[in-house]
This record gives C-alpha cells, structure tokens and sequence, in this order.
C-alpha cells in the first residue's frame, strides 16, 4: 500500500502557548489521539523559545527542516540542532528548553510509543537516481529539501514535492530520482 500525504492539504494547528504551530502529517492508527497513536509524523514551527510538551512513553526524533536551529536544553545536557548536526533523537518524557537560534525553525519530528514500535530516521541526499533500501515493512519518506521528487516501482509512479509525506507499506522495491534533493528515510518497526 502507498499513501501520498500532500503538504498542501494540511493544516497547522497553533500552540496553546503562541510559541509555534504543529502540522501533523500522519498518525496511526488513524485518528489516533495522543494517548493513543502507535507511531506520529508532524512537522513544527518554532517561532519563539520555551519548553516542549513532554510525551511519557514516546520516544522522539528530531531532524531541522529548515531555519537557523535551535538549541535544546536538557537540564544536564545542552544539544544544538542545526546544519552541522540536524538529528537528535530523545525520550519523550524528557523536559526540554527550546532555544531559537536566529529566526524561525522547521523541524520534522517522528514520535513512535516505546513497546509498540520504533522507528530509525535517516537523511538522504539524493542527486539523481538511487534505489530506495526498505528495512521495514512501513517506511515513510518525508523531502525535506529539493523542488521534487520521482519514485517508481515496477507498478506505480509517485511525484512529491517539498514537505510532501509518502507511507509504503509492504515489500515493493522503489527507485527515487530528483535532480537534487534532502530525503527523510523513516523506518518503523512494529515490536
């Protein structure tokens, strides 16, 4: 099964505390709410510094999209996400401090609940033709970069274009071509 999410289609959900919005992408299982969703996909705007919401059981990975950075305080460690290192992955639970580090952050970020499921993000930078390693059953692809991308199987042609979501599921091997483009890899393992 393939399912395109076009960005296009979403829309932002602001915070309660004015500091940014949320636009989720997917969630399963669908109409899943927080308590209750196996794995998330969002994509965030941080406009101003303060804490993050803590998700008990969840674990997360961050990976900055687009903007200056952040830098995220975790009482005993201090993390910057920015060009140079723009994954981080931590527990849910965690109490974070945000930090903008210059004007707006777009951040994709992947929530999966610790004992159900786990997931592995990976970025791909993709100039041309490259076949698509599949290490899960559920792969999502996220481009974060890059004007479009193309991906083929022997049966289906897909087009995304930036900030476009893809979930496949199943077995399928899949070609990706884009003249130049920044590719979010998820796997997500079911336990």
């Amino acid at each position: 099964m393939t399912e395109l999410i076009q960005y296009a289609s979403l829309r932002p959900t602001p915070w309660k505390n004015g500091g940014g919005s949320t636009t989720e992408m997917r969630v399963s299982p669908a109409g899943a709410g927080f308590e209750q969703f196996d794995w998330r996909v969002s994509l965030a705007t941080i406009a101003e510094s303060g804490p993050f919401s803590a998700f008990p059981g969840i674990d997360r990975t961050l990976a900055l999209v687009d903007g200056d950075g952040v830098l995220l305080d975790f009482g005993d460690q201090r993390v910057v996400l920015s060009a140079a290192e723009p994954v981080i992955v931590f527990d849910g639970e965690a109490a974070v401090h945000a930090t903008i580090a210059g004007g707006v952050t777009t951040d994709f970020n992947v929530m999966t609940r610790r004992g159900r499921c786990r997931h592995k993000l990976e970025v791909v930078t993709l100039r041309g033709t490259l076949e698509l390693p599949r290490r899960a059953n559920t792969t999502l692809l996220f481009l974060a970069d890059g004007e479009s991308l193309t991906l083929d199987s022997d049966a289906e042609r897909i087009a995304m274009v930036r900030y476009d979501l893809l979930l496949l599921e199943g077995d399928t091997q899949w070609r990706m071509d884009a003249a130049q483009a920044t590719v979010f890899v998820v796997d997500l393992v079911y336990n």
